[in-house]
């Protein structure tokens, strides 16, 4: 009945065509509208709330929420870091998927980008170049070069997704022991040839690009596993 009433909510949602930040029906009306007590209804918002899928603001009322990845992320890192502590290969399982979505994307990508977000991209390498000088590039560059890279495949909800997966990664990543063997430039020089690629409409090479880039990832992160143990 739970489950039930959940749905209906949801449903009610779609019906109205309500935006993120729309007024929901009152308590009220709900129960009116639903047939359900008000405890129950109470609870199903509790639990929509929980799930993003509505935002109770005390005082003024329920409105639909933002609908975003974040509990997704949630989920994705808490598995991640307890699979992590019970000795299971999660963090590798975790970067397998994003590696794939990126890999298939890439050949979509050449060819496509305007200069602009080219000369975005070339920016940020520049940037990851001067990092390296100092020592290993830091995380927000490398997250922001792959941002603007997915930005160019115009897809709101296929950036979000990448963005949960990214989030959920470094969270976990940053529980690990760093790897010193990495070389910060081989890094910088991987990200150059996956701009190249793409900037040349060469869709093979692009995807190759993005996967030795993932290989590299891999390869370190199997050695980080060794020593963290």
């Amino acid at each position: 009945m739970a489950s039930d009433l959940l749905e209906r909510i949801k449903q009610l949602i779609i019906d109205r065509r309500l935006p993120p930040g729309a007024v929901m029906p009152s308590e009220r009306e709900l129960t009116e509208l639903l047939g359900a007590g008000r405890t129950c209804v109470r609870e199903a918002l509790k639990a929509l709330q929980a799930m993003g899928i509505v935002e109770i603001r005390h005082g003024f009322g329920t409105y639909v929420g933002p609908m975003s990845m974040g509990p997704i992320t949630e989920g994705l890192a808490f598995r991640t870091v307890a699979g992590h502590y019970r000795g299971e290969d999660s963090l590798l399982q975790l970067l397998e998927l994003r590696e794939a979505l990126e890999t298939g994307l890439a050949g979509r990508l050449a060819g496509r980008l305007p200069e602009a977000d080219l000369a975005e991209l070339d920016a940020l390498v520049t940037r990851m170049e001067e990092e390296a000088l100092d020592g290993p590039v830091r995380v927000e560059t490398d997250r922001a070069f792959h941002a603007a890279l997915c930005r160019g495949l115009d897809n709101p909800l296929l950036s979000e997704v990448l963005e949960a997966f990214w989030n959920a990664y470094r969270r976990v990543r940053a529980d690990l022991p760093e790897q010193r063997s990495a070389d910060p430039r081989a890094a910088c020089a991987r990200h150059r040839e996956i701009v190249a690629a793409v900037r040349a409409g060469d869709a093979v090479r692009a995807e190759a690009a993005i996967r030795d880039h993932f290989c590299n990832i891999r390869t370190h992160l199997r050695l980080t596993y060794r020593f963290a143990r």
